[in-house]
């Protein structure tokens, strides 16, 4: 397998992916250039084995599948990861008048952000825009991202703030504001991100009747170390597993077994939404799966019981400068392979049955496995995958690729380690 066209690819996704939607739409195309076919939620089904369909949520979660060649119970394999990432989301009439004409936005946090990573960068805007359509139940969905930087959050200089270093806790209303621009005079303000939007679509403001916007920084994925053994990008987490998995879905090949990739949204804040993991959505369309091969409810529980399901959501590197965080005998280092996450309390769905398919799946794939357990003094997170077995009985292991920074607005992982997904991946498709 070529490594560098898998971290090219990579880096060029990630650029793309601007947010939950792009990160979809991005998805959407690549799949649909590879022989992809679009099911809707609305429409009767017809699959056939060997037939290639992916299903759209919302805009924002997507779910691809390859048909096996088996019968209707013979089960699936799948690879769920989740498109968003902590940002900071416009609010509505967001416009802000200040000192010198300066326009600020009202913003709301979305997820878990590291706050301070966000000041003085350039920003921009990209999401989701309804506009009239052809009835009130149906407004029409247009993608919108701009390009150049437009915003920028000013952190207070330290003559101000002699402390800052000492610790410097942030208002997300107050501090986190990002500035916009300077207009003339207060008419100005009113309607002023519409009209900007509408522009940029090239449709009228009184048009958009409402929209889903984020911030999100302009810089660009790129290589860093002295063998550019790093990769440093916003949203690694978790759209570098997303990659992954599209990559191994598109390079695989038939077998009995249905091919599932899952990407889902809102994983940062609970998946509580008809697009996360705490929906139904999966479940029915494996159900719908099992049913265009002829099968009813007893094939569908068999076909649940055969399967598996790879949740892949990044983990911890151990931090260089803090080694201690981590537990003493099990901290992923950068480089090592991907990472099997562990967790007492069941927060994860990993146990020594799941743990013990994936390792030899890595073996087979002939690349290294780690583990990440939390430090026992430090309660950790959940993610998709136990999330996941409240709506469907599934075996499956929760992993991922270890990133130094997580939440940050720019995190960094190993370019090895994508390459050992992509081929770790690859061969459970195949197997």
């Amino acid at each position: 397998m070529n490594g560098n066209k898998y971290v090219k690819s990579l880096i060029e996704f990630m650029d793309k992916s601007v947010c939950n939607f792009w990160a979809v739409q991005t998805i959407r195309e690549m799949l649909e250039h590879n022989g992809f076919c679009e099911l809707n939620a609305c429409d009767a089904w017809s699959v056939t084995p060997g037939g290639k369909y992916y299903v759209v949520k919302n805009h924002s979660a997507i779910f691809a599948f390859v048909v096996g060649d088996g019968d209707a119970a013979s089960g699936f394999k799948i690879i769920s990861a989740h498109s968003d990432s902590p940002c900071f989301r416009i609010k509505p009439n967001p416009e802000m008048l200040t000192d010198g004409g300066i326009l600020k936005l009202n913003t709301e946090v979305y997820g878990g952000p590291i706050l301070y990573t966000w000041f003085d960068r350039p920003l921009s805007i990209a999401g989701r825009v309804m506009l009239k359509g052809k009835d009130a139940l149906h407004p029409e969905t247009r993608l919108v991202r701009f390009t150049r930087p437009l915003l920028t959050i000013p952190h207070l200089a330290i003559h101000f703030n002699r402390a800052v270093n000492e610790g410097n806790p942030l208002s997300k209303q107050k501090d986190m504001l990002p500035m916009l621009g300077k207009i003339n005079d207060v008419a100005e303000k009113n309607g002023y991100v519409l009209r900007m939007v509408a522009n940029e679509l090239g449709v009228k403001a009184e048009d958009i009747i409402d929209f889903d916007l984020s911030l999100y920084d302009t810089t660009p994925a790129c290589l860093v170390g002295e063998h550019e053994e790093f990769i440093t990008s916003g949203r690694l987490d978790d759209l570098s597993m997303a990659h992954a998995a599209m990559i191994a879905l598109l390079e695989s090949n038939e077998g009995n077994m249905t091919r599932v990739m899952a990407i889902f949204d809102n994983e940062e804040t609970g998946s509580g939404t008809k697009q996360g993991a705490a929906s139904p959505v999966l479940a029915q369309i494996l159900r719908r799966i099992v049913g265009c091969l002829g099968g009813g409810e007893e094939e569908y529980l068999r076909a649940v019981a055969s399967s598996f399901m790879v949740s892949a959501d990044n983990a911890h590197a151990v931090h260089p400068n803090y080694p201690e965080k981590h537990d003493p005998t099990n901290h992923p280092v950068m480089g090592g392979g991907p990472v099997i996450k562990i967790n007492a309390n069941c927060k994860y769905m990993t146990d020594a049955d799941s743990a013990a398919v994936f390792k030899t799946l890595c073996d087979e794939a002939e690349v290294p496995c780690q583990y990440f357990v939390n430090h026992s003094d430090v309660a950790g997170g959940s993610t998709l995958g136990n999330i996941l077995t409240s709506q469907i009985d599934l075996r499956g292991v929760d992993m991922g690729n270890a990133l130094w920074g997580m939440h940050s607005v720019r995190e960094t992982a190993s370019t090895d380690d994508h390459v050992y997904a992509i081929k770790a991946f690859t061969r459970f498709y195949n197997c």
